[in-house]
């Protein structure tokens, strides 16, 4: 295959939100879903606590408090764009289908996250980050690795290194964009036709979150 690699390597089965229709309706309706089949019943009590009106979905500051439950915390932007990436909707209401999906991905990142910090500081720098993305299926350039790590770096004290929150929203706006360009690029020939108006819904939610 031509150009850069696409990711993929975890499969439908491996907690990555299945294909959905290409630029959706971003404002579409979402209908609560069910859980799959063997989620973990801690998984479905931790919905159930944050779903506080028993309507079967919650919302982003829900999500928020749930993911912190089992300490994992997020910004509300970094919430909104893992509902974003699971739904394809801007509702910012998330299903228990869903919800098993995003805590699942959730722990693969984090696993890769703990791989590749080596030295077991809470960071990962801009070699790590593309050799990271990589073991996903990413092949992400050096000059795009560079953008996110100026990005992400909260501290810009040299060191040129990203923590785990900013690290699982890197892996968002790449995973998200790999995809929208995916559905583009039928040929996987690493190259793609849009719209301007496609090419504006496929970017847009990523930085609006």
């Amino acid at each position: 295959m031509a150009g850069y690699g696409y990711g993929g390597q975890y499969g439908a089965g491996g907690g990555y939100p299945p294909p959905a229709q290409p630029f959706g309706n971003p404002l579409a309706a979402l209908t609560p879903s069910s859980f799959p089949p063997g989620t973990d019943p801690n998984m479905v009590a931790c919905f159930q606590m944050a779903d506080q009106d028993g309507k079967g979905l919650v919302d982003d500051r829900e999500l928020q408090r749930a993911l912190s439950s089992y300490n994992q915390g997020f910004s509300i932007r970094t919430v909104r764009l893992l509902m974003y990436l699971f739904t394809r909707s801007n509702n910012r209401r998330i299903g228990p289908r869903e919800f098993t999906g995003l805590f699942n991905c959730i722990q693969l990142w984090k696993g890769t996250f703990e791989r590749f910090d080596r030295d077991m500081s809470g960071k990962i720098d801009g070699p790590e980050l593309r050799e990271s993305l990589l073991s996903m299926g990413f092949l992400v350039p050096p000059v795009v690795v560079d953008l996110l790590v100026n990005k992400y770096d909260k501290y810009g004290d040299g060191s040129r290194a990203i923590e785990y929150d900013n690290f699982i929203e890197c892996c968002l706006i790449v995973k998200g964009l790999t995809e929208r360009f995916k559905e583009r690029d039928t040929m996987l020939s690493g190259s793609a036709t849009f719209t301007y108006e496609a090419f504006m819904l496929a970017v847009l939610p990523f930085l609006v979150a």
